[in-house]
Order: C-alpha cells, then structure tokens, then sequence
C-alpha cells in the first residue's frame, strides 16, 4: 500500500490522538473539549487561519498552498461527536466518560484529518487552498446542515467537498464508493392512537388502541411491499410502541409509535409519508379510533457527484490499489449530505475491518486504517490541486 512516507513516520503519534479522542467522547453540539483539542493542533502545525464556533462549535481551519493559481479551494471534512452508549470495549484507553463513546469512529475521522493537515501544512504542495472542516453533532444534530447555515461554504469559498467513513466488514486501508445516492434519507415519525380505554373484560364498551395500533404497525409494512416500485430502497419501522396503561386488566387510552423512513431518493421519501399518514388515519377512523402522524424531516440522501467521485476514487486508487468504485448504496444516513446538496463532493468508505459494527458498544476504530485515511486526504488535494512548480 503506497502511503505516503511522512504519515507513515506520524502514525503513531496520531493513533495517540485517535485513543486521546476515544477516551474523552462528547455528544452533539457539546464537544468543547474535542474542538479545544483540534483547534490547538492546527495552530501547532502553522495552519494559516483557525476559526472555531462555526455551526455553534464546529472548527474550520485553511492552509494555503505554495501557490494559488488555479484559485480552486477544496473542503475536507470529519466528523467530531460520539454516541450516547456504555462501551463495553475494556480497552486501556476506553471512554472515561460514563455513558458515551465514540460507538462510530467519528475519533478516527477527526485524527485522520488532523494527520493530514500537519502533512499539508508542512509541504503545502499543492496550488490552491484546503479547508479543515471539523463538524459536531452529525449523530442526529445536523452539525453539517448548521455548518452550511452559517455561511461555511461562502466565507471561505469552497468549492469542492469529501469526507470519509470508516466500514467495518471492509478489509483495513481498503476504500468503495459510488456516484449517486450512498447513504439514505432518514425521518422519524410519531402515531398517536387515541380511543376509549375501559376495562379488558369489558372490550366492548371500549376502542382498543392496542389493537388499532397493531393493525397499523402490520399494514405499514404494506408501504415498502405495495406501494413503492420494487428495484426501489425504502426502510420502514416502527421501533417503539408504547401504551398509557402497563396494567393486564386495562385496555389503554392511547398508544404511541416512533419509527423512521429510510429512502434513496426523493420521490420514495415523499410517498413514504403520504401512505403512512394515510393508513395510520384511515385504519384508525375505521376501528372507531383517531391517529395522528408527526413526522420529522431528518437527513436527506446522501448523493455523491459524478465527477468527484471519480476524483475521490482516483485518490483512493494511488493509495490503496483496487477501489470498489461501483459499492451498494447502504441505509445508514449521514449528514454530510448538507454539504453534498451546497457543494460538489463525494463521500467514500475507508476499511475499519473485521470489527463490531458502527453504534455497537464493543465497537472500535482501527488505527491500522489511519496511514490510509490520511494519505487519501492528502492525496486528494495533490491530485485535484497539483503544485505548479
């Protein structure tokens, strides 16, 4: 694998950042400590400028390069939070912090990135200028949307953007991608079934919402199996189904759904909603009950463009070999893809290996995949930005 020799040399030195990292998680936008962290690391590398408090507390900083003739500006991008679970690793170096961990490698994005700028800082070879962006809150904050929203990719000019995300199940230092939709749109949904509670020996003199909310987690299913074109990717389900009654004898007032929609596109997302608001309230009505949807727009798809992808993956080819440049599109989401919808960009997968999955508490990230993240990063920017001397 033809990593890039000075990140070789600094691999150690930055899994000691990846484990710091690990060992002090933070949630959502509260990642005061880590931005703290990565703010005084791009300054002692001689990072050009260093601005913190970008959407809330994100972190951007931007190295200039030996030239700038081509006056292209490249975005690259890590995320900074963790995941509100108890690891359950027992490593040396596990979360100190009861009741979070980095359950999903956001340490070893924000490591990688920041072993990539010391080496682009140090050789600047290239003709244009990068921006370090250091997100919070993408475990279900919209960091990335928050970023945006505050004028991220018009202050600074950003022309392009790529981010990474580690895969466990991908062989170490090994990339995949794809043009097109990568990562699904992901909306949450609350059913409120309102009826009449009563007594379970007497159902008659009642309107079960029990059984007019089973009824409908059933028929929901009905959405991805009837209503959407099959060569389609829709995800829905229910995850919770709570009663206002934990008693055998009570036959309950009202019953509460929450689940999520997972979608590739746009269409699917928007027929998605209409069916289920549309079942949930016909079912309902013909039970004699009454349910009421509210739906949440999360993330949207996560589309990758066309032209940048082949850039990502011609980078990832110079680092790793053979790239999986054509990888099945995945149900996850991921809220990069605000700055995929502001910008050109792709995102690519990096090789964690063979690991516990992502959100899991005996998951870990593997440093054996730094050398590769970071040289993928810096060998984006030679390429896309080449040195004019």
């Amino acid at each position: 694998m033809p990593i890039k020799n000075r990140l070789a040399d600094m691999a150690d030195e930055i899994t000691e950042w990846r484990r710091h990292l690990h060992a002090h998680p933070e949630l959502m936008f509260d990642v005061h400590e880590t931005a703290s962290f990565v703010e005084e690391k791009l300054k002692a590398f001689g990072v050009d400028e260093v601005v913190t408090g970008i959407g809330r507390t994100g972190v951007v900083g931007v190295i200039k390069g030996k030239s700038d003739t081509s006056g292209r500006v490249i975005g690259l991008r890590a995320d900074m939070d963790a995941l509100p679970i108890e690891e359950t690793t027992g490593l040396d170096y596990a979360s100190t912090v009861p009741g979070k961990m980095h359950a999903c490698g956001h340490d070893g994005h924000t490591a990688m990135l920041l072993g990539a700028a010391q080496y682009l800082a140090e050789t600047r070879n290239f003709d244009g200028t990068v921006v370090l962006i250091f997100q919070p809150a993408e475990e279900g904050g919209g960091g990335g949307r928050e970023m945006v929203n505050d004028g991220m990719m018009d202050r600074w000019n950003i022309q392009e953007v790529y981010g990474l995300h580690n895969t466990p199940g991908l062989p170490v230092g090994q990339f995949a991608i794809r043009p097109g939709a990568l990562l699904a749109s992901a909306d949450e949904f609350q059913i409120h079934v309102k009826g009449h509670g009563g007594h379970a020996g007497a159902p008659h003199e009642a309107v079960d919402t029990t059984l007019v909310a089973a009824h409908i987690v059933v028929a929901l299913q009905s959405v991805v199996a009837r209503n959407v074109n099959p060569v389609r990717r829709v995800v829905v389900t229910v995850g919770t189904f709570e009663t206002d009654s934990n008693a055998s004898n009570v036959i309950a007032d009202k019953v509460t759904m929450r689940g999520t929609v997972r979608t590739l596109d746009a269409d699917c997302r928007k027929q998605a909603e209409q069916r289920i608001r549309r079942l949930a309230e016909d079912i309902a009505s013909g039970f004699g009950a009454r349910a009421e949807v509210d739906w949440q727009e999360g993330y949207p798809v996560t589309v990758n463009h066309p032209a940048e992808t082949a850039y990502a993956a011609d980078a990832a080819r110079a680092v790793a070999g053979d790239v999986d440049d054509n990888v099945d599109p995945i149900m996850p989401a991921e809220d990069f893809s605000y700055m995929l919808e502001a910008r050109p960009g792709a995102y690519i997968f990096l090789g964690n290996g063979d690991t516990a999955m992502c959100h899991h508490p005996a998951y870990n990230f593997s440093d054996d995949a730094i050398p590769a993240g970071c040289s993928w990063f810096a060998e984006l920017v030679e390429q896309r930005m080449p040195s004019a001397s």
